[in-house]
């Protein structure tokens, strides 16, 4: 597989651990009758009394020997869960790897509601039936593999970017990482990411997608404990008439876009609040670069930048952005 030639690092240790949260109680609910094994016998079960909810799960790998003093916290986007930083679909190794061997210890997590961090009673705790990425939309529309109107559920009719350069061969197994989202949970997320940023403490901040608006936020929650903030095509940002971004004048901020960014109704209407607060962050002194890979003739990419074809070129753009500043050497 690709990568097996690649020097080993050695790892101080590694473990999980899960933050935020509480505990709620439910009642009123009837009783169910549940079969825990194939075969076994039916017994009774009261889905009433207190459960956890709202907590997130969070992976570490710290290195013995790591050349940088921050950690690297990495959040994924919307309908999606930390193993996008794990590997590409195609097998190859992912940006968690590459960070650990560029030199920074890492955290991958998994948000509210999603992979590991578990689940909640809806309605009664989740007010809204969650959302299901479709394959077109995915396609299409958030992860931009083709224009609009070309996806088909052949593949051989499936009409892609010319340029791009997205593993379609692996479209499938991409989608197979794609879970469920709701949208009544920002609250409990943020919450979560607050508190992992508290519990690491002084740390860097790398998200993707839906994961930049949390982060933005968090650092301004955080601004002497985040020390830096990366975002690969972030959906969301503060309003500069609502959030200070003079609070973060020290944080230096890192936005990368990929292609074909016009050609998506979805980021048409996303990417301006974006613009706006990278803007604000600008006036405010913060110091920000804006890489527009198309511009610096980098072409094709999708919104999947750590998975694409040159994830480690952008990786690498990222690592030298982080090393510029200080924070590996």
């Amino acid at each position: 597989m690709a990568g097996d030639h690649k020097q080993p690092f050695l790892v101080r240790d590694m473990g999980s651990f899960h933050v935020g949260g509480e505990m709620v109680t439910l009642s009123g609910l009837p009783p169910r009758q549940r079969v825990s094994t194939p075969g076994g016998p039916v017994h009774p079960v009261d889905p009433n009394g207190e459960m956890a909810v709202g907590q997130m799960y969070a992976q570490y790998i710290r290195l013995a020997n790591p050349r940088g003093p921050y950690p690297l916290l990495m959040w994924h986007g919307g309908g999606m869960t930390g193993a996008n930083w794990e590997s590409t679909p195609d097998g190859r190794e992912g940006w968690q790897g590459f960070f650990l061997r560029a030199g920074l210890d890492v955290y991958v997590s998994d948000a509210v509601e999603r992979g590991r961090s578990g689940f909640a009673p809806s309605p009664q705790v989740y007010p809204k039936a969650p959302f299901f990425r479709t394959a077109q939309e995915a396609w299409e529309e958030v992860f931009r593999f083709g224009p609009m109107g070309s996806y088909a559920p052949d593949p051989a009719l499936r009409r892609p970017y010319a340029d791009s350069r997205f593993p379609l061969a692996d479209f499938e197994t991409f989608m197979k990482g794609c879970v469920p989202r709701w949208s009544c949970n920002d609250a409990r997320t943020q919450a979560a990411y607050d508190a992992l940023v508290s519990r690491v403490g002084a740390c860097l901040l790398l998200m993707h997608s839906q994961g930049g608006n949390f982060g933005f936020n968090a650092a301004l929650h955080a601004p002497d404990t985040v020390k830096a903030v990366i975002a690969l095509e972030p959906s969301g940002a503060p309003d500069p008439a609502r959030a200070d971004a003079s609070r973060l004048a020290h944080v230096p901020h890192l936005f990368v876009w990929g292609d074909h960014l016009d050609g998506s109704p979805f980021w048409v209407m996303y990417r301006p609040n974006v613009e706006r607060w990278a803007e604000a962050l600008a006036k405010a002194g913060c110091a920000v670069e804006w890489i527009d890979l198309p511009a610096r003739g980098i072409a094709g990419n999708s919104h999947a930048l750590m998975m694409d074809d040159n994830s480690d070129l952008i990786a690498g753009m990222v690592r030298d952005w982080i090393a510029a500043r200080g924070f590996l050497v």
